[in-house]
């Protein structure tokens, strides 16, 4: 196939994707225009908000929703209803809405009411959201018509009927939703499966297609890696390794797009969460293929040459089995996903891999691969399809889940309990509230709703890149407000058909949620921009409304961002040094952690390890921290700072991860390591002082490394690397190639003589398992110098930024 197919084939991919996506909004939105203007009078009264209507179905479908997605936002939407009906409802009849002609009593209800359900933090965010804008409709409508409700039972029916019309509106705008998302797929699913095409846009089917693209992924990047350590051709193996690096791009996008959709799947088959407990994590599980796919790829890129020497002693005949073997039981992957189990591994390796015994360093790169290799193979055959647990162990199924419930049940009442990080994001919701709807009512109180509608919208959990996503907003709402004005003057002869142009701006703004420029927040605001200009009637003249709408919009964007800026008090550039040096600090425990136990160290190692799993997985949250804070601090303006050095700290996520991979694969390997050698108890006696050598060298390895990244670490504590002290920029120089050289080769000599000296016996199960001791040293090794080695490459990273920051200093480190 050629390049331009592929393109080709990828574009008309996107486009289907898209204009899926559009499809069901465009079905959504049609649902509340017909319901809104030409249902009966009765039900046109109580959904009397269709503005909020439309924003509730763009908040819940915006995102390339499913069925799954749908329900989900359908229930937080009736949950947020509840919430702001008792409060709105007992708010007004204890204070009465007489008193909200006030602007000051208007925003202070506001803000008071949006701290109450901002608080929880059990709550989700589209649940919060929702009832942000309810809550501003509620009070803002009080405070617009209490002034012209002038008899008592006026007032009274106010107090019910005003808060049970938004809610109304709101449900109207959830219930259509899913509604869209009942619509069968037709032509726009992209598999030949007729039963999917008829079936509505569920998540199951998306999941288990995008599972099926990543096991192709899979196979095809195992065959690329094969048929490069094979290759008799460098420039054909760098070139075979390039293409499957940019799969490995494509690979990890999958996994991220499984696990948005994952929380989808329960909402359209509850029982999965009773009766299948143990297939839900999709994408943990498919960690069990990228991580070795991974390894593979870090040992390829650091192989010294092509074609591999060691590589030639093995029989080609042994890389197709294997190969054969994966791809067998990924296609049985591919067939049974999204639901599938692991059983407990086995120890698989080829016969034609025994021979291989002597350890030498230009060697290590491809035990490595090997080592990486058989984990693969050992993963993939654990895979088998997913059964009905409950039918399976009833007993130990139904206690398993009884304390699954009691650890929810725990976890819920901590979450109950206010946070710091509750609190600070309850405060900052409720000023910025309050202030919206305040200046909104002060300038145009007819339109006051849209100061405190775009503010409420605006919430995240956590930090955002303010700036951007303010600009973004205050863009795409004036694009989408200008638009429904042009259609309104074009239209203005035939108004029952106004609601037509909306169709081709709803599938401009599909594509522009998914641009870098304006993101999920700017392809909101342009849809619900245009829908409340031409989806909506007796709203007044469209230009002096969109005008207004527009300046509402800019007041509750200027409030946001206040508050904002004062909550946060450092930018994005200092905390990625900040997470920078707790990254540093996570990689320093999880390496100190490393160790080979004796066969009399059961108890330490079952006490190690389990601690161990916490510090890897505190790690890995650290790291998505890390990258978190680099996008953001590479999207917010510079002003009289210092600029943000993007490549340089690229470069050093880059290397933080690949040392976390590094130090997995190690503590994978001394584990496997410690567990094969308790296997040979009488020989062992023989080699303890070589074990012990071992242990030595790695205890020598961690000191060195740990060292280098404690000095790293203060160094990126600082508020700048260009520090001046002699003891700092002299701590991290502990080590050079020498000793680098020195510990590996003490490490290989210890290694070589202690498989040398395993007795494997006679029999086949020995002889396997004396290679699994001489491919776990190999691993072991390569990890040892590529740990190494990295440090060495993240302290020059180092200099680098402290030139940046002080051209003028010199740190060595």
């Amino acid at each position: 196939m050629s390049p331009g197919s592929g393109t080709t084939g990828r574009t008309c991919m996107l486009w289907r994707v898209r204009l899926h996506s559009a499809f069901h909004t465009i079905l959504a939105c049609t649902v509340i225009y017909l319901t809104t203007l030409y249902a009966p009078e009765t039900l046109k009264q109580l959904v009397a908000h269709p503005a909020y209507s439309y924003l509730t179905t763009i908040l819940i479908v915006s995102a390339d929703a499913t069925l799954g997605d749908a329900l989900k936002g359908f229930w937080h939407a009736l949950y947020a209803c509840v919430q702001v009906l008792s409060l709105s409802i007992l708010s007004l009849q204890l204070i009465g809405p007489a008193l909200f002609t006030s602007h000051v009593i208007a925003a202070l209800a506001v803000a008071v009411s949006a701290f109450v359900v901002a608080l929880p933090e059990v709550t989700n965010l589209m649940c919060k959201r929702i009832a942000f804008g309810q809550i501003v409709i509620v009070y803002v409508g009080i405070a617009i018509h209490s002034s012209t409700a002038q008899a008592d039972h006026d007032q009274d029916d106010m107090v019910l009927m005003h808060p049970i019309q938004v809610a109304s509106s709101t449900m109207l705008g959830a219930l259509a939703s899913v509604l869209a998302m009942l619509f069968p797929n037709l032509v726009f699913y992209h598999e030949d499966s007729f039963l999917a095409m008829l079936s509505p846009h569920l998540g199951y089917h998306q999941v288990g297609q995008m599972c099926r693209k990543y096991t192709d992924n899979a196979r095809k990047r195992l065959s690329l890696y094969l048929e490069a350590v094979v290759s008799q051709d460098s420039l054909a193996a760098l070139d075979t390794i390039s293409e499957a690096q940019n799969m490995t791009i494509v690979g990890e996008k999958l996994l991220h797009s499984i696990k948005q959709k994952q929380e989808a799947l329960v909402w359209e088959r509850p029982e999965i969460r009773i009766l299948k407990p143990s297939c839900i994590d999709l994408e943990k599980k498919l960690q069990d293929i990228e991580v070795p796919l991974r390894g593979m790829e870090v040992a390829l890129t650091c192989c010294p040459s092509f074609p591999v020497a060691m590589i030639d002693k093995v029989p080609k005949d042994a890389f197709t089995n294997i190969k054969s073997c994966i791809i067998h039981k990924l296609e049985q992957l591919e067939r049974i996903s999204p639901f599938y189990m692991t059983k407990n591994k086995g120890n698989s390796l080829d016969w034609s891999f025994w021979t291989l015994e002597t350890l030498r360093h230009e060697d290590l790169s491809a035990f490595f691969f090997l080592d990486c290799l058989k984990l693969l193979q050992e993963n993939t055959e654990a895979i088998e399809e997913c059964k009905k647990d409950t039918e399976i162990k009833s007993f130990s199924g139904s206690q398993n889940q009884s304390n699954s419930s009691i650890i929810r049940c725990r976890s819920t009442l901590e979450h109950m309990i206010p946070s710091k990080a509750s609190l600070l994001f309850a405060f900052k919701c409720s000023f910025s509230l309050g202030l919206a709807v305040l200046f909104g009512l002060i300038y145009n109180e007819k339109e006051a709703y849209w100061a405190g509608l775009t503010t409420a919208i605006s919430f995240v959990t956590g930090r955002q890149a303010t700036f951007t996503l303010a600009n973004a907003r205050a863009q795409s709402t004036a694009m989408g407000s200008i638009y429904g004005i042009l259609c309104c003057f074009v239209f203005q002869k035939f108004e029952d058909i106004s609601f037509l142009p909306l169709i081709p701006w709803l599938i401009f703004t599909s594509f522009l949620r998914h641009s870098r420029m304006y993101g999920q927040a700017g392809g909101i605001s342009a849809a619900v921009g245009a829908l409340l200009i031409l989806g909506r009637k007796n709203y007044g003249h469209p230009i002096d409304f969109a005008i207004a709408r527009i300046t509402e919009a800019v007041i509750g964007l200027i409030c946001f961002f206040t508050i904002e800026i004062l909550s946060c008090q450092l930018r994005a550039a200092p905390l990625v040094k900040l997470e920078l040096s707790h990254c540093l600090g996570a990689l320093q425990e999880c390496i100190k952690d490393i160790v080979l136990f004796d066969n009399n160290q059961s108890n330490l190692q079952a006490s190690i390890l389990p601690a161990l799993k916490q510090k890897q997985d505190n790690l890995k949250s650290h790291l998505d921290q890390f990258e978190k804070f680099v996008v953001e601090a590479e999207l917010e303006p510079n002003f009289w700072f210092i600029p943000f050095n993007s490549a340089c700290y690229r470069k050093l996520l880059r290397s933080v991860l690949k040392m976390a991979d590094l130090s997995l694969f190690m503590s994978n390997k001394v584990q496997s390591l410690s567990l094969a050698l308790k296997r040979f108890e009488v020989a062992a006696e023989y080699l303890q002082s070589h074990i012990k050598g071992m242990k030595n060298d790695l205890d020598l390895f961690k000191n060195i490394v740990c060292s280098s990244l404690q000095c790293l670490q203060e160094l990126s504590s600082k508020k700048s690397l260009a520090v001046h002290d002699k003891h700092d920029m002299e701590l991290g120089a502990l080590h050079e190639e020498d000793d680098e050289c020195s510990i590996l080769s003490s490490f290989l000599q210890h290694s070589n003589y202690v498989s040398d000296g395993i007795d494997s016996g006679e029999g086949e199960k020995d002889e396997k398992l004396k290679s699994q001791v001489v491919l776990c040293l190999g691993g072991l090794g390569f990890c040892i110098t590529s740990l190494l080695r990295e440090v060495q490459e993240m302290e020059k990273e180092f200099q680098e930024l402290a030139k940046w920051e002080n051209p003028s200093s010199h740190v060595v480190v």
